[in-house]
């Protein structure tokens, strides 16, 4: 079977569904990562998946693939990617995959993949892509089993998050699926919510999934500002992305954010580190550092994040996609 060299990306595998992707594709992928875990002596595995109208099937055929080696699989079912990432240590898992587009376009899906802890990128997805092309599969007989993800997820927020004043707090999923998590977690918290876009749609019908574009933000600034709320947050389609506006509508960007954070961070761990990518302002470091903290500029891409992060034993790591 002949697959398209294009979908493995820097971060993730990435395609045009029924051009780049199909079931049958996607089983192939299960069959080449579930190879490549049962050989590292790695293979309970989560798997999560979006909202997106082909997750459900690419999801199954990946499940199918993966067992087929031998691998062990928990299907966590929707929910948003961080949700899929606390899966893998909450459930213990020797890594997973999660299904999504994230914030591309409705005919877009794809592949965030862990091993370990770790979302791999870079030449290791080149290499999956090569076993996979060589299609040498290990065989096996998996096991695979459901768990409920996002009620563990919540209650792990609520334990080690605490809102002293009550805010009105206005959130955008765009149809993703933020919206599960997003409005139940901040009533609980505390918080006066007002919905946008909360239901699930692959198709993404009110706005593109991408709350980096300020015209996707655009609703959200509208509700803001009408109900007169504190804050508003938007979410890209898988939730790993957000955009920020305060109570006059403005737009708060990804380093501004990281601004903030870093002060309150601060207050309680000294000369804490922080890693942030090239495209953000020369304001963020010089906060942090003017603050007590240590500032590194760094590559730009979530993994490569997130690698330097454990690297520094940073406290908190971030990009301008929020």
């Amino acid at each position: 079977m002949k697959i398209n060299p294009q979908i493995y990306r820097e971060y993730d595998i990435r395609g045009v569904v029924d051009k780049d992707l199909t079931p049958e594709i996607v089983r192939q992928l299960g069959k080449g990562f579930g190879t490549h875990m049962v050989r590292l002596g790695k293979k309970s595995l989560a798997v999560g998946r979006d909202g997106r109208l082909s997750s459900k099937a690419f999801s199954e055929a990946l499940i199918d693939g993966l067992i087929s080696t031998g691998c062990d699989v928990v299907n966590i079912g929707v929910c948003p990617t961080p949700v899929y990432y606390f899966s893998v240590f909450h459930l213990d898992r020797d890594g997973g995959v999660m299904v999504t587009g994230s914030h591309n376009p409705p005919e877009f899906n794809g592949f965030k993949v862990s091993v370990g802890k770790t979302t791999i990128f870079g030449e290791e997805i080149q290499k999956l892509g090569r076993l996979i092309e060589k299609g040498e599969f290990s065989t096996g007989q998996g096991k695979l089993s459901t768990a409920e993800i996002i009620r563990p997820y919540q209650d792990y927020i609520k334990t080690n998050i605490h809102i002293e004043k009550k805010l009105k707090v206005v959130i955008d999923a765009g149809n993703g699926t933020g919206g599960v998590v997003a409005g139940p977690l901040l009533k609980d918290l505390g918080c006066e919510v007002e919905e946008l876009y909360c239901e699930i749609d692959g198709r993404f019908p009110n706005h593109f999934p991408d709350p980096t574009v300020p015209e996707n933000l655009k609703a959200l600034t509208d509700r803001v500002l009408k109900t007169k709320a504190d804050v508003g947050i938007g979410y890209d389609g898988d939730a790993d992305r957000i955009g920020v506006v305060d109570d006059q509508g403005k737009i708060i960007w990804g380093d501004q954010l990281m601004i903030l954070f870093s002060r309150e961070i601060l207050k309680q761990q000294k000369g804490a580190t922080f890693v942030a990518e090239v495209k953000c302002s020369q304001n963020l470091f010089s906060d942090i550092e003017k603050h007590g903290g240590r500032a590194i500029m760094w590559r730009t891409g979530h993994s490569l994040i997130k690698e330097k992060m454990k690297v520094e034993k940073a406290a908190l790591g971030g990009e301008m996609s929020g």
